[in-house]
């Protein structure tokens, strides 16, 4: 990116530029119109993402003749990959392209990728053609998903300025409204998109998120003008961060072992009149990048203990959905409700709370505490951490009556029969899904952005995108591990493709057993956790 001299334009921000690397005021850019542009776009790819993994199982064990355990796990490995890239995708715009750069390209490639889909879902069934063209479609919208994902929501904070006391609150809230919105696009979009592809036809389905997104690629570069652009650094911080990692150990490593030229200055001491050795601005440098590194390596325990969430997050794309489809799902008339639209309700629930909590809950919890936000990020993520206990507490739950209803009705044997159990039993768990989120995905988004060093924003998301890209690669494992296990000592696996003989209650209470644990390990490390100074505000 090409950068313009500050000469002549006083009102410029310092290390800010526009989208062609001019010099750019405050008061014309930034803020929430810059904001609402890069929401839009997000919003788009978030209806397109959720647009194929919502329904995926169903896709893999229909069209594409996968089993339910296949299915599962490859639906478990396209998220982790999915959201690992991402890690991959900030280094790029950290080091060589810049945010908006990076989200203009990876969206090109999501339109692309969306595109092919849309014509593999057109080619005859169980064929290998057609599950070839599959799998390279959705690997290209997960390389797309690698870049656009961790650049976009940086990108939307970055335009508010930390240094200014009243875009420094805004952007506290930001990352509320932000889920908020991405909250309502994903309300209606399940339940619509869902069943176009189970009554109308896939190919339908998978392309109307494919024009919704190039619309939005539009809208996103409609409103280029107002966007801040924050300069990169000659010196990939990358680099900075790696060289700052062996400079600790080393100093590790070494702490008890003091040089010669130590020893010779502690015997032998600096005449008063010799002049005393200046440290450089150099030196200074690489201290201050030792310091923020060491602080980012504090970060690891928090983002461990959120693994066994993201596991969490597997179960309603997944086997809530399955268990969805064995229900009676008429709600309203002859309406079915389709089994993948119940995650609509999650999103609803999302859409509601939020602005509960952003409007009355931190307002009345700012009161009490002092804390700006109300409570602090880890306490945030804590009760969101607590909540999901409850969420597979409950799924099992039900999950025990499903199998009784089963039993009693003599359905066992015919999966393929609907339960005279109504969908309504699901939906606490999902509603509590949705409060769980509100705390803990938005706490762990904005922690992550604001722990890191300033010039790591992007990386900073993509470290929070990891706990759920390995948190997926996790689940993978566990199903692989569980259903080899369960197969061999009790004979049926407890993810049968016939639900009603599987045991997905025994799973949900293991996995809410393993986040208790998890969660107590993050009450040790979050109490002893100290948090990143803010810079001095001001304008």
């Amino acid at each position: 990116m090409e950068s313009y001299p500050l000469l002549g334009n006083p009102g410029a921000m310092s290390g800010v530029l526009d989208y062609k690397g001019r010099p750019i005021t405050k008061t014309s850019s930034g803020r929430w119109v810059a904001a609402s542009f890069i929401l839009a776009i997000e919003m788009a790819e978030r209806v397109a993402y959720n647009g194929i993994v919502f329904n995926l199982i169903s896709y893999l064990t229909g069209p594409l003749g996968e089993s339910t355990v296949a299915a599962a796990s490859a639906v478990s490995v396209w998220s982790g990959v999915t959201l690992l890239l991402p890690i991959l995708g900030a280094l790029v715009a950290d080091s060589f392209f810049s945010r908006y750069r990076t989200i203009v390209i990876s969206s090109f490639l999501y339109v692309l990728g969306l595109g092919l889909l849309s014509l593999s879902a057109v080619l005859p069934n169980l064929t290998t053609f057609k599950s070839v063209l599959f799998y390279f479609s959705i690997y290209l919208v997960a390389i797309a998903e690698g870049g656009h994902r961790p650049c976009v929501q940086a990108f939307g904070a970055d335009q508010f300025d930390e240094t200014d006391e009243s875009e420094c609150i805004w952007r506290s809230s930001f990352f509320n409204w932000w889920i908020f919105g991405l909250a309502v696009a994903l309300t209606a979009s399940p339940i619509i998109l869902s069943y176009i592809q189970d009554n109308v036809n896939w190919a339908l389905g998978f392309g109307i998120p494919c024009i919704l997104l190039g619309s939005a690629l539009i809208v996103f570069l409609m409103g280029s003008r107002f966007y801040r652009c924050y300069t990169l650094k000659e010196t990939s911080p990358y680099s900075q961060v790696s060289r700052a990692i062996v400079n600790l150990v080393k100093r590790k490593l070494f702490s008890d072992a003091k040089s010669e030229a130590e020893a010779l200055v502690e015997h032998y001491p600096v005449s008063p009149t010799q002049p005393k050795l200046q440290r450089g601005g150099e030196d200074l440098m690489t201290e201050q990048m030792e310091l923020e590194t060491n602080s980012l390596l504090h970060l690891f325990p928090i983002w461990a203990t959120c693994l066994f969430y993201s596991i969490i997050n597997c179960q309603w794309e997944t086997f809530f959905t399955k268990q969805g489809a064995t229900l009676d799902r008429n709600i309203i008339s002859n309406f079915h409700i389709p089994a993948a639209g119940l995650q609509s309700l999650t999103n609803l629930s999302v859409t509601i709370l939020i602005v509960f909590y952003d409007r009355l809950a931190v307002p009345l919890t700012r009161n009490i505490t002092g804390i700006p936000s109300g409570i602090t990020m880890l306490q945030r993520i804590g009760i969101g951490l607590l909540l999901s206990v409850f969420v597979m507490v409950i799924s099992a739950l039900v999950e025990m009556k499903r199998l009784e209803t089963a039993i009693e009705f003599d359905l066992v044997d015919k999966p393929n029969s609907v339960l005279p159990m109504s969908i309504l039993w699901l939906f606490p768990q999902y509603i509590l899904m949705g409060l769980s989120s509100v705390f803990a995905t938005v706490g762990l988004q904005e922690f992550f952005y604001d722990q890191v060093p300033d010039s790591l924003r992007s990386f900073g998301i993509a470290i929070c995108l990891s706990i759920f890209g390995i948190g997926s690669v996790i689940n993978s494992f566990l199903i692989y591990v569980t259903d080899k296990v369960t197969t061999r000592i009790g004979g049926e696996s407890w993810f049968s493709n016939n639900l009603n003989r599987a045991h997905l209650d025994y799973f949900y209470w293991l996995i809410a057993c393993l986040e208790f644990c998890s969660f107590v390990a993050f009450v040790h490390y979050g109490r002893s956790y100290v948090y990143k100074k803010r810079r001095e505000t001001g304008v």
